[in-house]
């Protein structure tokens, strides 16, 4: 390994207890056995965030964990992030390398002077952050590598009690803020004032920085999915969709509310009641032994009922927790959606946001994060659900 010394001291910003991660790293072997791998190449942030507690906005630079069957991790990481990573992990073996370097050499001289070479190497294909040059330059220098996309999801699925407690807190901070982003929709105030509210009020509760920016917007660019503030001034008769998620140790809660200004018409009513029936529909299917299908059909039954099929063709939900941008959800780790037969357990968390929306015109949706118990689910937030309008 390098000789390049970090200054900070071990572990000292790290959010997880060294036995959890410890745990998390032993379970992932256990899949990579599965899979006849012998060193996993993680790249994902949130994946190595899981199994490390390395968190650095500065992942947009190469960084991969070099995960062994047997034998220490190793982490390489650009020279600039060292003291990030001692700080927030407990990895011992790093290698940091220059802004001079190619990454891709130092991965390959590393696993050449480790001996695996010829071990069997694995590599997180499906990640957003692996670049397909960097992808094609470890093929041409290391040979066969083996598809390791889905190892450490696997283990990410249903949360710990650790993490389900950072949601918990992470739900604290986004109610917070979806409380005075509703509380400032009015004739008069812009897009901004809403967000800034939102995102002002959640930051003062406690939260970090979000995998993905709010999505609010107003009038006919509510009808526009996705759509985010541009400066709108609100006025009578407007629609206003506001979505949010707030972070806590990089865990992620969710939530979205819509709001009218003055009196709704009775199309954008009825659609809304859809959405809140539809939700419940869903809280009440989100339970151990039904499957991610079951949930998506029974939120997607009452929005047939109702006539709106066409306005509601997506997935119901997905799972929330780790998330750096761009997005707040782990929809790579599982969705609540047709054709995905998966049994909901204990301790999945999923955001749910039945939408409807009249293209151009307006949108109306409403949202849960939910935590999967013995039992049923258990919602996080104790914002009314009904149509707000001001």
């Amino acid at each position: 390994m390098s000789k390049v010394a970090a200054v900070v001291a071990q572990g000292i910003e790290c959010v997880f207890p060294r036995a959890e991660l410890d745990a998390r790293i032993n379970a992932a072997r256990k899949e990579l056995i599965k899979r006849e791998i012998d060193v996993m190449i993680v790249t994902g942030p949130e994946n190595i965030f899981y199994l490390t507690g390395q968190q650095s906005p500065g992942y947009y630079t190469y960084m991969a964990l070099l995960l062994p069957v047997e034998g220490e991790p190793v982490f390489i990481v650009r020279l600039l992030e060292l003291n990030n990573l001692v700080a927030n992990s407990y990895v011992s073996n790093i290698e940091p390398y220059t802004d001079d370097s190619d990454p891709v050499d130092v991965t390959v001289a590393l696993i050449t002077q480790l001996g695996w070479q010829n071990k069997r190497i694995g590599i997180d294909e499906r990640g957003w952050f692996l670049p397909i040059a960097i992808y094609n330059a470890l093929r041409a220098k290391l040979g066969t590598i083996k598809d390791a996309a889905r190892v450490v999801e696997t283990l990410r699925v249903v949360k710990s009690e650790t993490e389900i407690k950072k949601i918990e807190i992470a739900a604290t901070y986004v109610e917070a803020g979806m409380r005075a982003g509703m509380a400032t929709v009015a004739a008069g105030a812009t897009e901004n004032d809403l967000v800034s509210e939102m995102m002002g009020k959640a930051i003062r509760a406690g939260s970090e920085y979000v995998g993905m920016e709010p999505l609010v917007s107003s009038g006919p660019r509510s009808g526009i999915p996705h759509g985010t503030w541009r400066r709108r001034r609100l006025e009578a008769g407007d629609a206003t969709l506001l979505e949010m998620a707030a972070c806590h140790d990089r865990y992620h809660a969710a939530l979205m509310r819509t709001a009218w200004v003055g009196k709704a018409p009775d199309q954008a009513r009825r659609m809304m009641d859809c959405c809140i029936e539809a939700l419940a529909a869903a809280l009440a299917a989100l339970k151990p032994g039904a499957t991610c299908e079951d949930v998506h059909m029974a939120c997607q039954k009452v929005i047939d009922k109702a006539g709106y099929t066409d306005s509601f063709r997506k997935r119901t939900g997905y799972s929330i927790g780790i998330s750096f941008a761009p997005d707040w959800g782990e929809g790579n780790v599982l969705s609540l959606f047709t054709g995905i037969r998966t049994v909901i357990q204990p301790g999945m968390v999923f955001h749910m946001p039945p939408a409807l929306r009249v293209y151009g015109k307006f949108t109306v949706g409403v949202s849960e994060t939910a935590i999967v118990t013995v039992n049923g689910c258990r919602p996080l937030s104790r914002v009314s659900r009904e149509l707000l309008e001001v």
